[in-house]
């Protein structure tokens, strides 16, 4: 801590035993390691409040998924069949009577990627990014707020009151 020596701590003990004397030496041992326990105790405190305060020691926060909430069952539309998007007539007369529907963009207006900190919107450049496989899908601003996101400063994403 200080590199001290062997040397240098039998000449301190030397002098501090002619100032104090053989009676007092004891209990001015165990003030000195009171002192240094409570220094000690402070500095790990003062250290420990200024990475919090700066982050330092954190990682970015790991985004989970919590289980008392079930996520919504996603409905997958199976492919239409080449037949299906034939168009069949009415009376057979050459009249179309109906016409495959057509696919709807359905989804979160949200969504994040796993272990990052911002959450966008479906349209910001920056949303295609992000892998299907890391991608979190979100209902809400609040939603993700809630768990730990931050507003995209490129899109950033706002709810309707």
């Amino acid at each position: 801590m200080f590199d001290i020596g062997l040397q240098e701590m039998l000449v301190i003990g030397v002098i501090a035993l002619l100032v104090f004397g053989p009676s007092r030496l004891p209990e001015l041992g165990r003030m000195v390691g009171r002192a240094m326990r409570e220094f000690r105790r402070a500095s790990d405190e003062f250290r420990s409040t200024v990475e919090t305060n700066l982050n330092l020691n954190e990682s970015d926060p790991v985004i989970h998924q919590t289980p008392s909430t079930p996520e919504p069952a996603t409905t997958i539309t199976p492919a239409a069949l080449p037949s299906e998007l034939e168009p069949t007539y009415a009376d057979g007369e050459g009249t179309v009577a109906a016409v495959a529907p057509a696919a709807v963009d359905v989804g979160e207006p949200y969504c994040a990627q796993r272990g990052s900190r911002l959450f966008h919107r479906r349209e910001c450049a920056w949303a295609p990014r992000i892998k299907e496989a890391d991608r979190v899908y979100l209902k809400r601003v609040a939603d993700a707020r809630d768990q730990g996101f931050v507003e995209c400063p490129v899109c950033e994403p706002w709810e309707p009151a």
